[in-house]
């Protein structure tokens, strides 16, 4: 009875059915699987690929250290060659030219006679001059006796005091007619003095420009120089300093000049005068210095170099030009700090050597300088660091410039 009220247990399934089964649930296993191992490498490849496309998108940038430049030693700049006294000789009256006695090259002192100028116009004036200032004396003359005779009618009372008065006043007037006729003629000789054209010191003639027969006119506005008398003894040596090296130029600082025309030979000069003041055109101060010409182997007009003796100073800083930035914001080096990113500096050149640039400010010595920027690299950018290059040139080689 208790065995006939039992559930009854469910057939077994045949082993065919088990090992279906079993291979299925290892294959949903094995699919499950290869599809997380394939997601899997699928983002592993794309994050590989984003950092290597982060890793490309960042520039590889090779840096340098800024060279080093003594700034003892000498200072080459170009300059100009005057004479120590030049003057450009006008007429001072017109009329044509009669002859001249030098020409160009020639040696001449002061006082000595260049030309002579024929003026037919002021010799007439003159004449003119002359004859009024005899109708003027003569009038003169007839006034003064008038007024002596009447001076005696009045002591007599034969006539008026205010008529003598009258007379004394009349010849007072042919006076003054007398001396301004006097000056007129005087004025006319010394016009005519002008005819004689000289040297006003001693020197050389560098220029005539002009010939016998030419027309001349009053100099100045509508007149051409005649003449240039220069004194080349010694001359004058003009040259403009760098803003940066101005507080070490002083009077007295002494140079050496060389001239082109001249090969192997150099001159001493020194510095006379200062301007004081920076040229805003140039960027520079003007200074003057002088050297002796006695043997008249400089020409005056020509170019120098000049060639500065500087003090002892702070050595500076260079960079080749490749490592300079120019855009709106003037001058710039990009470098690169402790943590791989750009700093961008604003810098100013002291001078240009052609394969370095000396820097004035914006750079320290340890700064890490790129060597050569990429376009549009800005402060912030982050950047790759190559091997590190050389020092920048000049750092051993120029000591002297």
């Amino acid at each position: 009875m208790s065995d006939s009220l039992a559930s009854p247990t469910p057939p077994s399934l045949p082993a065919h059915h088990r090992k279906l089964r079993i291979a299925a649930a290892v294959g949903v296993v094995l699919a499950a699987a290869i599809v997380i191992a394939g997601v899997s490498v699928r983002r592993s490849e794309a994050s590989n690929l984003q950092a290597r496309a982060d890793s490309i998108s960042i520039p590889t940038v090779a840096v340098i250290a800024p060279g080093k430049v003594s700034a003892a030693g000498t200072l080459d700049l170009p300059g100009r060659l005057e004479a120590n006294s030049r003057a450009s000789i006008y007429a001072r009256v017109s009329g044509y030219l009669k002859s001249w006695k030098v020409d160009i090259g020639a040696p001449v002192k002061a006082g000595r006679l260049l030309a002579e100028i024929e003026t037919p116009d002021l010799d007439q004036q003159l004449l003119q001059a002359r004859a009024d200032l005899a109708s003027a004396t003569s009038n003169a003359l007839q006034a003064q006796a008038t007024a002596k005779r009447w001076q005696a009618l009045l002591s007599s009372d034969s006539v008026s005091r205010q008529e003598a008065e009258e007379k004394n006043s009349d010849l007072t007037a042919k006076q003054a007619m007398v001396k301004a006729g006097q000056a007129n003629v005087d004025r006319f000789r010394a016009m005519k003095d002008f005819t004689r054209i000289v040297a006003p010191f001693d020197g050389v003639v560098t220029a005539r420009n002009t010939d016998v027969g030419a027309l001349i006119n009053v100099g100045g506005g509508a007149g051409q120089e005649l003449f240039v008398v220069s004194d080349t003894r010694k001359l004058r040596v003009y040259v403009t300093v760098p803003q940066s090296y101005t507080a070490q130029i002083k009077r007295g600082t002494k140079a050496r000049l060389s001239v082109p025309e001249r090969p192997g030979q150099s001159f001493t000069a020194t510095v006379e005068s200062v301007s004081g003041a920076v040229n805003a055109a140039a960027g520079g101060m003007l200074i003057q210095l002088a050297v002796d010409n006695a043997k008249g182997e400089l020409l005056p007009g020509g170019f120098a170099s000049v060639n500065l003796d500087l003090p002892q100073g702070l050595a500076t800083l260079s960079i080749p030009p490749s490592a300079l930035v120019f855009n709106k914001k003037g001058l710039q080096v990009a470098t690169v700090d402790a943590d791989n990113k750009i700093v961008v500096k604003p810098v100013t050149i002291a001078r240009d050597y052609g394969k370095y640039l000396e820097i004035a400010s914006g750079l320290a010595a340890d700064d890490r300088v790129v060597e050569s920027p990429p376009d549009g690299i800005a402060s912030g950018d982050p950047v790759h660091v190559a091997e590190k290059a050389a020092p920048a040139a000049g750092s051993a080689a120029s000591g002297n410039k």
